[in-house]
């Protein structure tokens, strides 16, 4: 065996072990995972936002087993490549957003392909961002039903492969569904709902297990927002782009709500997990500044934006920057309001969810761990600590990543952040990053840079795109113009539910 392949497949044995026991649930359950764009950790209610509403997400949360330390990565693409995975985004290829480095590695196996091994049916609706390239996407990858963006947001276009449908827009938007684009006729957000909804009862008739991903593009920029959730900021004195970016995080709030309602009309809420997240920090840019008011409450009190005291948003290694929220609802099977406190990851996703399906996992790919025994509630007391890696990468195109090894990354354990190697924060005593403890503290520091750099070393081979060229061609582009040429764009026909 090459010294390569044993150092990768030791780096996943130091990270974790897999049970992929079933849980043994008859009938299985059905899993629906929404993940949000750019909202982060503070932006709900329920996680102490002092005006914002989200009674929809704080029901969600009421009724769900929590982690108080969920961490992905500090940019879109990444984090969703790990959830796909189960392993660390360089490892998927994946190190940026856009110019080719956005695209997760063919030789991957990914959530919807492990499911189908236990008999699920998946569906994507939203946001994909792993590739626009027809092989890349997720109707050739597992996904049954896929009803997709392009790039990284509607509207979004760069001199290389990652762009949406031309011209596209929040409302009316272009959508490639299983392959084919259509027109379709509302704003994003709700239109993603509508088809993931009719996915769902779809499914549910026909007494097939699936999972449901549900993927906004909101509250990503720009920031736009129906008028009816714009209109009450915009009354407050909120700018255009802070009305439009809680507008955003309203307007979900309001489609979780139909979600939710609809999982008890069919009679599916107690056989349905649902899980709640965010991809990344929240985006500073829409939050607002947190010493600035941006506006005023009816009662004359200033609205301040809200990161939790945290420090950085999207785009940072510190907490700020990937720290999420995840909540995780089963009714009847999950005990309401439990929290947990120990660290977890996006790469934990897929393991979690193959245990609780009985799904079987990809051979010497998986790094992540199930976190199915702090879910239903074992004591976290036994719980392995572990190290978590962080990599901001967004290094410029043919630039020798290793130059940037130590470079905007973090390493995360239970109790300690180590950031850019030079700071080193007490999490427990010092949440906000405010002490840099680095000094006091020579031995961690050494085992964390030791530990990093073989991550490194073994994520290296694998980040697959590095010096691969600038498509000449924009795949979204061109089959839009081919099939508008040929048949044309016709209307989507939104489900009956």
């Amino acid at each position: 065996m090459p010294e390569l392949t044993k150092l990768f497949i030791l780096t996943i044995a130091i990270v974790s072990l897999i049970s992929t026991a079933s849980i043994k649930a008859d009938p299985p359950p059905n899993i629906v995972l929404v993940i949000t764009d750019d909202q982060g950790y503070a932006q709900l209610g329920r996680n102490g936002h002092p005006w914002i509403d989200t009674p929809n997400m704080n029901r969600l949360y009421d009724e769900s087993v929590h982690f108080t330390r969920f961490l992905v990565s500090p940019t879109c693409a990444p984090t969703r490549s790990a959830i796909m995975t189960g392993r660390h985004p360089m490892q998927n290829g994946v190190t940026h957003t856009i110019l080719e480095r956005e695209r997760m590695t063919l030789d991957a196996t990914i959530l919807p392909q492990v499911l189908k091994t236990a008999g699920y049916t998946s569906g994507i609706f939203g946001k994909w961002h792993l590739g626009d390239e027809d092989e890349y996407q997720p109707h050739n990858r597992g996904f049954a039903e896929a009803f997709i963006h392009g790039a990284g947001g509607i509207g979004q276009a760069y001199d290389c492969s990652c762009a949406d449908a031309p011209g596209n827009k929040y409302f009316d938007p272009v959508i490639k569904h299983n392959g084919s684009f259509v027109k379709t006729d509302g704003y994003c957000t709700d239109l993603f709902f509508t088809a993931a909804l009719g996915f769902i009862k779809k499914q549910a008739e026909q007494k097939q297990p699936f999972f449901a991903y549900i993927a906004t593009n909101a509250p990503h920029a720009p920031f736009i927002a129906p008028p009816e959730n714009t209109k009450k900021f915009k009354d407050r004195g909120c700018n255009d782009n802070q009305a439009g970016f809680y507008g955003m995080v309203e307007n979900i709030d309001e489609n979780l709500g139909r979600l939710l309602d609809k999982l008890e009309e069919w009679d599916l809420e107690k056989n349905t997990i649902v899980i709640f997240m965010s991809d990344n920090g929240t985006v500073g840019n829409g939050c607002g500044d947190p010493d600035k008011a941006i506006g005023e409450l009816e009662d004359g009190s200033k609205m301040f934006p809200f990161n939790d005291n945290m420090k950085g948003f999207k785009g940072s290694p510190d907490e700020g920057g990937v720290r999420v929220p995840f909540l995780v609802r089963w009714n009847g099977v999950l005990e309401p309001g439990h929290e947990i406190d120990r660290i977890a990851a996006h790469i934990d996703i897929l393991p979690t969810l193959a245990e609780v399906t009985g799904a079987k996992l990809p051979e010497d790919q998986v790094a992540g761990r199930s976190l199915w025994p702090l879910i239903k509630g074992d004591s976290a007391d036994s719980w392995k600590d572990r190290l978590l890696f962080t990599h901001v990468c967004r290094w410029p195109t043919g630039a020798n990543p290793d130059d940037y090894q130590w470079n905007k990354f973090a390493i995360r354990s239970q109790r300690y952040r180590f950031v850019n190697n030079n700071s080193l924060y007490d999490m427990q005593k010092d949440p906000n990053q405010s002490t840099n403890v680095i000094d006091e503290n020579p031995e961690v520091v050494k085992r964390f840079r030791n530990s990093y750099d073989k991550f490194w070393k073994a994520s290296r081979p694998l980040m697959v795109n590095e010096s691969a060229p600038m498509c000449p061609e924009r795949p979204f582009h061109v089959q839009y113009y081919q099939q508008k040429e040929k048949g044309g764009i016709p209307d989507w026909q939104a489900p009956e539910l």
